[in-house]
């Protein structure tokens, strides 16, 4: 072939792949629609590999991507995408920056048989040895059906576009979006691909880069304060301390008693959680669980607003316990309201190892739930206030509440050292911006072993 006919050949390739779909969602991802391909003509079958494989930038700072291509085989996995995929990873550990693997396939090629069944699994491994180590963000936008489903799922955060449907089972009636935010599969739900697309770029931006990143990066001078008031429930306090336009709630639409967020306060990457409600069902133990497990594995400082009166399930209250008690990141408590027995200290109080410990004026902190700690304290008095009662319920109800008042209040668990400083409302932001600041060079050695055994 002539110079002219390579040229042509080139150019030929190149006009192919970059007309598909894989490529336009790339180009919308990356900075000016610019990357650098990888792999860019690799072959399987007869055509092109199954997936589009790039680096470039987001505001600036280094992604790996891939864009499974449906235009091509229906981006149906093979060993030549897999091969693609495991580079991606490969740089991205090396180079330190995070994957956005983008998502939309039939299924996989079934006629390379075993060799099928080894991609499989070897994007899998190589995706969980990733984890931990660099942000990874699954971006589904059409059919992720069996193991890329499990595989899109193991990212630390899943954004699906409404149209696009992942399960296990390509039968699965619980496929689409609404389904998997409901069962907290997805932690973003999006109305079309470009808002998905614009959601992950943000959510890059709030991500160090890696696990040795320095997640500090506060501004010079402390701004504002926000209109935080005392009336608001624990979840809106925590979106209130964040900086204006910064928040990013995560699986909204699961396990409802707790709320977690990426936000900025004062331009300092920080996990939200709102432990909240008169009992804290297991999925929303689970849900903050993972999420401070999540933000512990990049150093994300972790602010945790409690109202919560008490636990319902055990097991994922223990695994709630774990995830605070091991998490090393900065970790800062705001009781906004009541604070009870385990949701205290696991939440707020030793169980949690929490740095620092504020409570709100109206907050109320007790080692048993208020009528309890009425009853063991008030001894005698208590049943002689309900002596000679006429509506017994309502009177004891009342008794509790007076005594709950009067004496687990904030003042009495600062005087016990169980909280480090009470607060009013309104100067919430401001300590928690020098909190985040006395806190940045935190250090902690642990004990060496590979992991507890108390999260699964």
């Amino acid at each position: 072939m002539s110079i002219q006919e390579k040229n042509e050949a080139l150019a030929e390739a190149r006009e192919k792949t970059s007309g598909s779909k894989a490529y336009s969602r790339l180009v919308k991802l990356f900075d000016d629609g610019a990357f650098n391909e990888i792999d860019a003509f690799v072959k399987s079958a007869d055509g092109y590999a199954e997936v589009v494989a790039a680096h470039g930038s987001v505001d600036g700072l280094g992604v790996y991507a891939f864009a499974q291509n449906s235009d091509e085989a229906g981006g149906a996995m093979s060993k030549a995408q897999a091969a693609k995929i495991k580079k991606v990873y490969d740089l991205a550990l090396k180079t330190g920056e995070p994957v956005v693997a983008i998502y939309d396939s039939i299924g996989g090629r079934l006629d390379e048989g075993a060799e099928l069944l080894a991609s499989y699994g070897d994007v899998l491994k190589f995706s969980n040895n990733l984890s931990g180590v660099v942000p990874q963000i699954s971006l589904v936008l059409g059919k992720c059906f069996g193991t890329q489903a499990l595989i899109a799922a193991c990212a630390d955060i899943v954004v699906m576009s409404e149209g696009a449907q992942m399960s296990l089972d390509t039968s699965g009636a619980d496929a689409d979006a609404k389904s998997n935010a409901k069962h907290g599969v997805a932690h973003i739900l999006s109305k079309d691909e470009d808002e998905a697309i614009e959601k992950t770029k943000a959510l890059i931006t709030l991500l160090p880069s890696n696990n040795l990143s320095d997640a500090c990066v506060a501004y010079d001078s402390i701004s504002a304060e926000k209109n935080t008031d005392i009336n608001m429930s624990a979840s809106e306090a925590a979106l209130s301390v964040a900086d204006e336009g910064s928040a990013v709630e995560l699986q909204a639409d699961f396990g409802k008693a707790s709320m977690t967020a990426l936000a900025t306060i004062n331009g300092t990457t920080t996990g939200l959680v709102a432990i909240c409600g008169e009992s804290v069902d297991g999925r929303s133990c689970n849900k903050a669980a993972r999420f401070i497990r999540f933000c512990d594995a990049f150093s994300i400082p972790v602010v945790t607003f409690v109202d919560a009166a008490k636990f319902e399930c055990i097991k994922s209250a223990a695994k709630l316990t774990s995830a605070y008690s091991e998490a090393t990141t900065a970790k800062i408590a705001v009781i906004t309201g009541d604070a009870f027995g385990a949701v205290y200290i696991a939440a707020a109080g030793t169980g949690s190892a929490s740095d620092m410990t504020y409570a709100w004026t109206k907050a109320s902190v007790s080692a048993l739930n208020p009528e309890a700690a009425a009853v063991l304290m008030l001894g005698d008095d208590f049943g002689g206030k309900l002596k000679g009662s006429k509506s017994p319920q309502a009177d004891r109800a009342a008794v509790v509440a007076e005594f709950k008042d009067k004496e687990l209040t904030a003042m009495n668990a600062a005087a016990n050292g169980y909280v480090d400083d009470i607060i009013f409302a309104e100067e919430t932001r401001i300590k928690l911006i020098a909190s985040l600041d006395m806190l940045c060079n935190k250090r902690v050695s642990t004990l060496p072993k590979k992991h507890n055994n108390l999260y699964i």
